[in-house]
């Protein structure tokens, strides 16, 4: 199955899908939800025979596919995987079926086109798999961009309150950092022999002063992408207006092009830059979590304080990538999965929440619990979860960042663990003010509220929490697909894990 396409038919099967459910009549909702869940399961099932088919001993590349497309340019429709993307395809084929299953009913409230909101969330699935398998870097580029597009109109005509806003200031954001790295990704072309294949572009000798600049250009894009401190204000405003479905694949994947961009791109193609902008890098990672964590505790709405946390988050990647040593940057790419999933089993139950309640305010809430047990503990466990609790997903992953940092830069990695010290204090407050505690009156009176989950949003969580618990406990076939990625992104870098002192090796053969 070698020779089969796998990444170019990945990625065409939901545009093909969105095709179709587009077309649908708006008189036949049920039917467009159903095909377009149909379609993410096929996606999901070729996911699923790539993942098998993996060589975990093979090719830092594998699944290599190339198409000429604009032979003057030194363009071409390439396609390719490592170990770092593979895990991003599987991410994205694991959620977006449960993303629909989770917004059944959300496109109906808004009282706007069933199939078109279906439709978008496939081409976004189309965007998100090709930014991720794209080894050309025009391409990927042109998918960096058009990825905006479906989540632009998500937002802008699903959304809740100051929708068109948060839609605007999200696409402003985005363009304004893709306009950099058009200029960077052009520079590039110029200086590395007007090609855009990335092997041969990690070749290149590059003069310094080029080098950074280019790696500036790049990394300004991906910094607002993911977000890092201070260009971070455009997510609490989209991830609080997104309906939640969308959101989870916001916050969940779409952010991570960000911090992949720079693990794919700036390290190995900028090496030199990559450690030259290293401490400045550092110091916004450290600022975003203490500072967004902080900015989570004084929240009121259920959406934006989730939004804060993955700001949060994300500077724990950052502290990861730039670290530089396997043990960092495993964690680092470990943990843009495991925020995936955690982050998308919280958004989706904080959608359950204010879907029943019609408020996404903690105010509004108290006392929970009492009448949707089932669905608030689903929402402690996600939050447990999210703050990184042992047993869980995220909590191998930022150990992995915090002790592979800590070898390299003890200041760093001391600085970073405050934060999951605020993660307890923004989770367990937002946990406490909505589920636990008295039993708010007014929640007696809403219809909504008296329901717990239903089987379709059993369905929805079920796996994500499944998951979460099996990673927790037993990571291993993932950092195995992970680990030589990152070992030959280290090697890019030309930086290599410190040698263990005298004294550590003398306790170990103790």
């Amino acid at each position: 199955m070698s020779d089969f396409p796998f990444l170019s038919v990945l990625t065409a099967a939901p545009l093909v899908g969105a095709v179709v459910v587009a077309l649908m009549p708006r008189s036949r909702p049920t039917l467009a939800k159903q095909v377009a869940l149909g379609w993410s399961l096929l996606v999901l099932a070729l996911s699923v025979v790539m993942w098998v088919t993996w060589q975990v001993d093979g090719k830092r590349f594998q699944f290599r596919e190339s198409y000429p497309w604009i032979p003057n340019w030194g363009v071409n429709f390439t396609f390719a995987a490592d170990g770092i993307a593979l895990v991003m395809l599987m991410l994205i084929a694991v959620l977006v079926p449960l993303v629909i299953l989770a917004s059944w009913h959300d496109a109906e409230s808004s009282k706007r086109s069933v199939p078109a909101y279906f439709a978008l969330l496939l081409v976004l699935e189309c965007t998100m798999l090709g930014v991720f398998a794209a080894a050309d870097v025009f391409l990927f580029y042109v998918f960096f961009e058009v990825m905006l597009v479906p989540m632009y109109f998500l937002i802008g005509s699903y959304g809740g309150h100051q929708r068109q806003y948060a839609a605007v200031k999200f696409f402003l954001y985005s363009l304004v950092g893709g306009l950099f790295m058009l200029a960077a990704v052009i520079g590039l072309w110029v200086v590395g022999g007007k090609t855009f294949d990335w092997v041969a572009l990690s070749e290149v000798d590059i003069s310094t002063g080029a080098e950074r600049w280019l790696f500036l250009g790049f990394f300004i894009a991906f910094a607002i992408k993911a977000p890092f401190f201070p260009f971070h204000t455009w997510l609490p405003d989209a991830g609080g207006a997104a309906p939640a479905g969308a959101a989870a694949l916001l916050v969940g994947v779409l952010d991570k092009v960000g911090t992949f961009g720079i693990i794919r791109y700036c390290l190995p193609l900028f090496p030199d830059a990559a450690q030259w902008f290293a401490p400045w890098a550092l110091a916004l990672a450290l600022v975003g979590i203490i500072y967004a964590a902080l900015l989570a505790v004084g929240q009121n709405d259920l959406k934006r304080l989730v939004s804060y946390t993955s700001i949060a988050h994300f500077g724990f990647i950052g502290v990861g990538i730039f670290a530089f040593t396997t043990q960092a940057g495993t964690g680092a790419v470990l943990y843009m999965l495991n925020h995936g999933l955690a982050t998308g089993l919280l958004f989706l139950v904080v959608g359950m929440l204010i879907a029943r309640r019609g408020s996404a305010l903690v105010s509004d809430f108290g006392g929970a619990g009492k009448l949707v047990p089932l669905l608030a503990g689903v929402l402690l466990f996600a939050g447990l979860a999210s703050l990184a609790l042992p047993g869980t997903a995220p909590f191998v992953s930022e150990f992995l960042v915090l002790i592979g940092t800590f070898t390299v830069n003890k200041p760093v990695a001391v600085i970073a663990t405050l934060g999951i010290i605020l993660a307890a204090a923004y989770v367990l407050w937002m946990v406490q003010r909505t589920t636990q505690g008295t039993l708010n009156p007014a929640l007696t009176e809403i219809d909504g509220m008296k329901r717990d989950l239903n089987l379709r949003e059993k369905v929805v969580v079920a796996p994500l929490i499944a998951l979460i618990v099996l990673l927790g406990f037993y990571p291993k076939p993932v950092t195995d697909v992970i680990n030589p990625a990152v070992q030959a992104t280290m090697e890019d870098v030309g930086r290599t894990d410190p040698a263990p002192s005298v004294d550590t090796v003398q306790e170990a053969s103790r």
